[in-house]
């Protein structure tokens, strides 16, 4: 485990994470300091409690709408999937069609030309 040292609020804090995860959990401090600024500008100083709650559910609520967006997504695929499996039934069921329409056109052009040569 690696320990970090991130700054929040303008507090530091020691943190552990698994190796390599050190400059991810960075950016997830930078995340959540940014909220905590923009909340602090919005409301002034409310308490460090307060404020790290209130920006911890700003951030979740940023969170929440972006699962909701993917699932969303994830619907329009899957959407878009059936509808190709559909229309890949349709064409394999024209190409059908279509072969036995000219299979049955060229019985009847040659029965035409043996007729023409006789």
């Amino acid at each position: 485990m690696a320990n970090v040292v991130v700054t929040v609020a303008d507090r530091p804090y020691t943190m552990q994470c698994p190796d390599g995860e050190e400059d991810h959990l960075r950016e997830l401090a930078q995340l959540l300091d940014t909220e905590v600024a923009r909340i602090k500008q919005s409301v002034g100083s409310i308490g460090d409690i307060r404020l790290l709650v209130m920006s911890g559910l700003m951030v979740a609520d940023r969170l929440s709408e972006a699962i909701q967006k993917i699932e969303t997504l994830e619907d329009q695929v899957q959407s878009l999937r059936e509808a190709k499996n559909v229309a890949q039934t349709q064409l394999k069921t024209l190409e059908t069609n279509l072969t036995t329409h000219l299979d049955r056109a060229a019985v009847r052009l040659e029965g035409l030309a043996k007729k023409m040569a006789e």
